[in-house]
């Protein structure tokens, strides 16, 4: 335990003897986080050492029994039976065996289709295709509408359709939606052709392809896999087989697919043969409490994901200093700042959890986990997700602008008090210009859907995700701690405890009052 806390404990233990915290007291739990201490733990846990963490392999396990060692120096408990590791048993789903020939054409595997999916070995055939166009299903428009597709394959193309002014007919504007925002197209599409109950699909988006078929080709070579999955849960229904295509293989299965978006079925002769290789490859969520005084049972979850990835094909390391080793440290600082109230007889009313979760960069498996399959605590009992992913660096969008800023993503979406808890905290304690850019569900960047916050939202749980956006270093080796903005990283911490501390302390829980039955 620093010796920070425990002078911090001792001076206030002495200054006060009050069962409630005085707003002195609370400034100063806050005090002990410190842009020092923060970069102390940044150089280590961003450092070459771990070796990019990612997800299962060596240097994730030295960044688990980094964060490990922390609490249990601290004192804080674990929340799983004293050892603190919420064990994820992820596969490795490597290239699969995969033939597919067209009226008795062979095509073969990186140069003409990859695979998208951690489908079960099996086989398909069929003497026609479904063709719906671009594969959209929204409000505004569906390919699938007057389409059966049931135990079909399904075939559809890359983009979006637009009107006679040149909009996107689905975002009513110059901005593409997720139905051609890259991975976000791709999982689209996907879910669209499963929801209408199609057994396979075939997506030519030749950029897309030639992007991801190259990569997936290198990482073929060195012996690396395609993507890590979680075991398939019992109600979750059979996976498609989805296959991402070249414009050769696409114009094979329907000869007019580059020139229309007009559905239709089309005889095509097909065979798929499909065999699924993985193999185990574990990794662990990290998870510590800190008890409630009054109310146990209500649990504040804060959370970042402990995972970067790795080191690409050159040998560099990706150091994920701000992704999310920035979020990292500042649950760590966050935690002392808790234990410090703890040792003066002000522990929160309310348990906090501090959950550091692997898998985020492989698809939020970590937290999926978690809220899926196996909560620690009830998710009915859980008051809110405060989800830290970068908050070191600025936005060059914004060098021009305020530099004492932080993007908050979700806090209206759910609870109306948590929003305004949220502003009227930063405007008692910490000041920062709150950026609402990316609030947005349909903002083509998708960030309300790509950091584990959401995996707590869609259980309808109260979260705020907070972001520092992108830069021009983010997922490359660049992103080191020598370029983290420490008195930012800070004060932005800061926020993140007096919104926990509140969210804690508060008499009534807050109420997601725009929660979605059945959501």
């Amino acid at each position: 335990m620093k010796k920070s806390i425990l002078i911090l404990g001792l001076s206030l233990a002495i200054l006060s003897c009050k069962k409630e915290a005085s707003q002195e007291d609370i400034l100063g739990y806050a005090s002990s986080i410190t842009q020092d201490e923060l970069k102390e733990k940044l150089y280590v846990y961003a450092s070459d050492e771990y070796e990019g963490r990612e997800t299962g392999q060596p240097g994730q396990k030295k960044a688990v029994e980094y964060i490990k060692n922390h609490y249990e120096n601290l004192g804080i408990n674990s929340l799983i039976d004293g050892n603190y590791l919420q064990n994820v048993p992820l596969n490795v789903v490597k290239t699969p065996k995969v033939s597919i020939t067209v009226n008795g054409t062979s095509f073969n595997y990186f140069e003409d289709f990859i695979s998208q999916t951690s489908a079960a070995t099996g086989t398909l055939s069929a003497g026609e295709v479904i063709y719906a166009g671009y594969g959209i299903n929204h409000d505004t428009y569906n390919d699938y509408k007057n389409l059966d597709v049931k135990g079909k394959i399904v075939v559809v193309k890359g983009g979006e359709p637009k009107d006679n002014a040149g909009n996107y007919v689905v975002s009513g504007t110059k901005e593409i939606s997720k139905w051609s925002n890259g991975r976000q197209a791709i999982s689209s599409k996907r879910t669209a052709a499963k929801d209408a109950g199609a057994k396979a699909l075939f997506f030519m988006d030749s950029e897309l392809f030639n992007r991801y078929s190259k990569f997936y080709k290198e990482r073929e070579e060195r012996g690396g896999s395609n993507s890590l999955s979680l075991p398939k849960q019992t109600d979750a229904g059979e996976e498609i087989y989805h296959f991402l295509i070249s414009e050769n293989l696409g114009k094979a299965l329907v000869a007019n697919i580059s020139d229309t978006e007009e559905t239709s079925t089309v005889t095509s002769k097909i065979d798929i043969k499909y065999e699924s290789i993985t193999m185990p490859q574990p990794s662990e969520n990290v998870a510590a409490i800190i008890k409630g005084s009054e109310k146990p049972e209500e649990y504040v979850i804060i959370s970042s994901h402990l995972d970067h990835i790795g080191i690409n094909s050159k040998g560099e390391i990706n150091n994920g200093a701000d992704d999310d080793g920035s979020g990292t440290v500042s649950m760590l600082e966050i935690a002392e700042a808790f234990k410090a109230a703890v040792m003066n007889g002000h522990g929160p009313k309310r348990s906090i959890i501090f959950l550091h979760v692997t898998g985020e960069e492989k698809g939020l498996l970590g937290s999926r986990y978690y809220t899926d399959y196996e909560p620690l605590v009830p998710l009915a009992n859980t008051i809110a997700d405060l989800n830290i992913d970068m908050i070191g660096r600025v936005d060059p969008k914004r060098e021009d602008k305020d530099r004492n800023y932080l993007y908050l993503i979700g806090s209206d979406k759910l609870s109306t008090e948590l929003h305004n808890i949220s502003e009227e905290v930063n405007k008692k304690y910490t000041n920062i210009k709150f950026d609402y850019t990316y609030n947005d569900e349909n903002d083509p960047n998708r960030f309300y859907y790509r950091s584990d916050h959401y995996n707590f939202a869609k259980n309808n749980i109260p979260i705020i995700f907070y972001f520092n956006g992108t830069h021009d270093d983010y997922h490359r080796p660049s992103d080191t701690p020598d370029k983290i903005e420490y008195d930012l990283l800070e004060n932005r911490t800061k926020l993140v405890f007096h919104t926990a501390w509140e969210l804690a302390n508060r008499e009534q829980a807050i109420v997601a009052d725009k929660a979605e039955a059945g959501k």
